[in-house]
Order: structure tokens, then sequence, then C-alpha cells
């Protein structure tokens, strides 16, 4: 009788980003920078900068707070999924340049407590 032994997965590490968090919400083939934080009266909105394998993204969670009643909760809902998909649109259409020039960001580039 001959042992069978399970096959043993390799990937490839991906070096650590100088925004990277470097601790234990980078995993093996993502690195995660830490969160970005904006809390508004009613809500909240997480970004978190993701590189998967040769490509970064923007992870963003929201928390808005619903009325009570279904009816004017549902409308709202349809309204937040309306405004998302704008918001990726125009992220997406923006061009290099027109963000590299101009007045200076100093929130981008900043570290998260």
């Amino acid at each position: 009788m001959t042992a069978r032994t399970m096959a043993r997965l390799q990937r490839r590490a991906i070096d650590h980003t100088d925004w990277c968090a470097r601790d234990h919400r980078c995993g093996i083939d993502t690195h995660r920078s830490p969160d970005v934080i904006a809390d508004a009266t009613g809500g909240r909105g997480v970004i978190t900068r993701v590189r998967a394998v040769d490509r970064d993204y923007a992870e963003i969670t929201i928390r808005v707070r619903l009325d009570h009643r279904d009816p004017i909760a549902v409308r709202q809902v349809g309204l937040t999924l309306h405004l998302i998909r704008r918001l990726i649109q125009g992220v997406n259409a923006m061009r290099p340049n027109s963000l590299t020039s101009g007045t200076p960001r100093p929130a981008i580039g900043r570290k998260a407590a």
C-alpha cells in the first residue's frame, strides 16, 4: 500500500507596498492599507486600499441610516445603489493627470492612526 499526500499549494508572495498596513490585514496574495473612516450624521464610510495580484482597488464599506417605514427605506436603498453606481463611474472616468495638478491634497498619502 502506498501513502498519498495532499498536494501543496504554492503562491508567489507579493512584496509589501509603501502604503500597506504590514500586519494581519495583509494576506498571502493581497495587501491592505489601514482603514480611512469618514463619519457623518446618520452613517459611516470606511475606505481601504487593496492590492490584489497586480491591481489596486478601493474597497468601500458604508453604513447609511434608513427610515423605519419600509416603503421609504426601499427607496433609500435604491437611491444608495444609484449613487454608488455613479460614484464608481465617476472615479473610473478620472484621468491621472487631473489628480496630479492644481492644489495640494494633504489627505492623500496620509497614514491613518
